[in-house]
């Protein structure tokens, strides 16, 4: 699966990568540069990542529905139970 981004993300985050540079190692770097860069971290790191978010929104969802009976439940035929009525 090839993680893609909206061409307004992907405008943004190429600017943010020539700011980083520009900050943080007072150096220029072209546009070109900066798409390429982008290009490999969505290869090689983004999958890493989209991997561990949806391993966490599974352990998160089953936590959920492994409680739904105590969250979601109501006894039945209490009616009697609860004393003469």
């Amino acid at each position: 699966m090839t993680i893609r981004l909206h061409d307004e993300t992907r405008e943004r985050a190429i600017a943010s990568i020539k700011t980083y540079f520009e900050e943080r190692f007072e150096e220029e770097i072209g546009g070109l540069q900066a798409q390429m860069l982008l290009d490999f971290f969505l290869e090689e790191l983004a999958p890493s990542i989209y991997n561990r978010a949806v391993a966490d929104a599974q352990k998160f969802i089953q936590g959920q529905v492994i409680d739904i009976d105590a969250t979601c439940f109501e006894p039945e035929f209490g009616y009697w139970k609860k004393g003469k009525r």
